[in-house]
């Protein structure tokens, strides 16, 4: 699982006549991986909900969206899983099918809507084609990624 996470002023995501928007906080961008699971999207969620990259008053990036009730706009993008290493064009058979990612993607926002602490958690539309506007505020921009969990062995 991979999320591009950007501190944000604000952030919107437009998709036909459906706009969702937030203020103050982080818009995620996040990309589910063929092997990825439930553990990826606990990790994911809690990772996101105490990043800290706001700063405190001394400027330093000490505080979390969970700090400040600041909002959460996450959208699907399976193109972070894009493999570039052969030709010009992507491959994307390392992100997981839409039957797969889907729930896990879902079950990333519903973990952030049940984060105390957190404002408003906004999602994208998943699968559908969007426009997404962010006025990005630093700027702020980290990469995360969890690899999938090895299988559990059976002795």
């Amino acid at each position: 699982m991979k999320a591009v996470v950007q501190r944000v002023k604000r952030a919107s995501v437009r998709c036909g006549d459906r706009t969702e928007s937030i203020e103050k906080g982080l818009l995620v961008l996040l990309g589910v991986a063929r092997d990825d699971g439930i553990k990826e999207a606990n990790w994911m969620a809690h990772r996101i909900a105490h990043l800290r990259v706001f700063p405190d008053k001394s400027q330093k990036m000490r505080h979390a969206v969970i700090d400040h009730e600041f909002d959460v706009l996450v959208i699907s993008q399976f193109t972070l899983l894009a493999d570039t290493s052969a030709g010009h064009r992507p491959s994307f058979t390392p992100a997981a099918p839409a039957e797969v990612a889907k729930p896990l993607y879902e079950h990333v926002v519903q973990r952030l809507q049940g984060t105390d602490g957190i404002g408003c958690v906004k999602n994208g539309m998943f699968g559908q084609h969007m426009q997404v506007e962010l006025i990005n505020d630093g700027p702020v921009t980290i990469m995360l990624e969890r690899a999938p969990s090895p299988p559990h062995r059976q002795c």
